[in-house]
């Protein structure tokens, strides 16, 4: 695709301005559209081209680029201008969850588009910056015909056809993040519970000790699929009555500093589960098993 190849962005929140502004920096022609008109008068200076209507954007670009509140709001959008969309392709980057967008596959395929389904990981500041990274997932040859244009963004990761697996993995990414966030807020409310804490000074030490915790991730993530492949004993293991005591005095002295220990309950009931179906060692084999076949 050349630069001259036209692109449409409909929603010009934080992210969708984002989006429109990297492909504007790509001198790419691009045609924006959000129900609060103003929200493009940025981009409009930067070069971008106003549609005043959906219909106006839909039919401006090959390639139109979906960035909403959720999958309702991409629906609500597109229904007007469903007969529009045949030869085009909409590449959806709402989040979302693998239902919906299997939902919304079928429904744009079936006015005759093509669609990607799409997860951004990124933050505004950081799109098209080389931290940035779009995960994509839908039929190869739509990924295929604009892959250049999509590395416009960030980083493209094509996961597969199967419609579902960029919003899955966007989600569970999302989801690891989620638990590290609060398990730093749990930390810094222990380490400043004391007269003199300081959350500054104690995250100095945390980073590193993080850092260096996350360079096991690998290889947990390794013996998890040789057990799910070959059911191959994992080598990385503790004791669990070791985790248990541990995490026991974790929430024995956040109590005594008057801390929640909300965060925590649910680790200690992955550890109890364990114990109860027979296990005796703790391994991340074991505890991605267990989690997937809780109910």
């Amino acid at each position: 695709m050349s630069n001259t190849s036209p692109v449409t962005v409909l929603g010009l929140g934080d992210m969708g301005r984002a989006l429109a502004a990297a492909f504007l920096a790509e001198e790419r022609a691009t045609t924006v559209w959000n129900r609060t008109a103003a929200k493009a008068d940025e981009l409009i200076s930067l070069g971008a081209v106003r549609a005043d209507s959906v219909a106006e954007a839909v039919t401006g670009s090959p390639l139109v680029v979906v960035c909403l509140l959720d999958y309702g709001v991409v629906r609500e959008t597109l229904e007007p201008v469903a007969g529009q969309l045949r030869g085009r392709t909409v590449v959806n980057l709402t989040n979302g969850t693998p239902s919906q967008a299997a939902e919304m596959a079928a429904w744009v395929t079936g006015h005759g588009g093509d669609y990607l389904d799409g997860g951004i990981m990124a933050v505004p500041t950081t799109v098209a910056t080389p931290e940035a990274f779009i995960l994509y997932s839908g039929e190869q040859r739509i990924f295929d015909t604009y892959r250049g244009v999509l590395g416009e963004l960030g980083s493209a990761r094509y996961l597969g056809d199967d419609i579902g697996l960029a919003s899955l993995y966007d989600l569970a990414l999302l989801s690891g993040m989620h638990l590290m966030f609060d398990g730093f807020h749990h930390a810094v409310a222990m380490a400043t519970s004391q007269e003199g804490g300081s959350a500054f000074g104690f995250t100095e030490l945390l980073v590193p000790w993080l850092t260096n915790m996350a360079r096991l991730l690998p290889a947990f993530a390794a013996e998890v699929d040789a057990d799910l492949t070959t059911a191959a004993e994992p080598r990385l293991t503790q004791g669990l009555d070791v985790q248990v005591s541990g995490l026991a005095n974790i929430m024995d002295a956040a109590r005594d500093a008057g801390v929640s220990t909300t965060p925590l309950e649910s680790s200690m009931a992955a550890l109890e589960a364990l114990l109860a179906h027979g296990h005796k060692v703790w391994s991340a084999p074991a505890s991605v098993r267990q989690l997937r076949t809780a109910p």
